[in-house]
């Protein structure tokens, strides 16, 4: 009997184990820090953006939380045209810019997977409605406080930045636009 209850101790120490190291697998962890930077008037503040403040620390994300279906994120608002923000971020994945009008996003860093995801298909719901959307850019979580990134924070590790016609498909008033808790699934 001591066998058995020293072989069963072992086998419950081992799945927890397994599970706390499965749990951690799953973690996403900020990689690392960047101080804040700003030359004077070099942040662009359209469409509500942040600007980068002196001196304070942002983390930066190599992952995201895990794909899940749905998975939660937080939908934020972005540009793809060149009226707005005219830098390489409009034209990652197909080297175009989209118009504010077409349901365009871009995923924050992990969930972009180096590309994988360009031009997927994915569901955003919330509000009680659901939109389709063109994965066209990586919302970058490594990078920010930057001239390449207009002097903005870098993304969050659970960010869907969307355009304007997103967020009026999901029947947002467009005082309510900024940051909304949503669900999203791929194709």
């Amino acid at each position: 009997m001591n066998n058995f209850s020293l072989g069963s101790c072992f086998f419950i120490v081992l799945i927890l184990v397994a599970y706390c190291l499965e749990a951690k697998a799953q973690a996403c962890r900020p990689s690392g820090r960047i101080k804040g930077k700003v030359p004077p008037n070099q942040c662009k503040a359209e469409l509500d953006s942040d600007c980068c403040i002196e001196g304070k620390f942002y983390s930066t994300y190599t992952c995201s939380p895990p794909v899940s279906t749905p998975t939660k994120a937080v939908l934020t608002l972005g540009s793809f045209s060149n009226a707005i923000d005219g830098g390489s971020y409009s034209i990652g994945c197909d080297d175009k810019y989209h118009s504010d009008d077409t349901p365009v996003v871009a995923l924050s860093t992990g969930w972009y997977n180096k590309g994988e995801r360009c031009l997927d298909i994915i569901t955003i719901s919330a509000n009680g409605r659901s939109v389709n959307a063109l994965v066209v850019n990586e919302c970058d979580s490594t990078r920010g406080c930057d001239e390449d990134n207009d002097y903005e924070p870098p993304c969050g590790n659970n960010i869907v930045d969307a355009s304007k016609e997103v967020w009026k498909a999901l029947g947002v008033p467009r005082d309510d636009w900024g940051e909304l808790d949503i669900t999203w699934s791929g194709h």
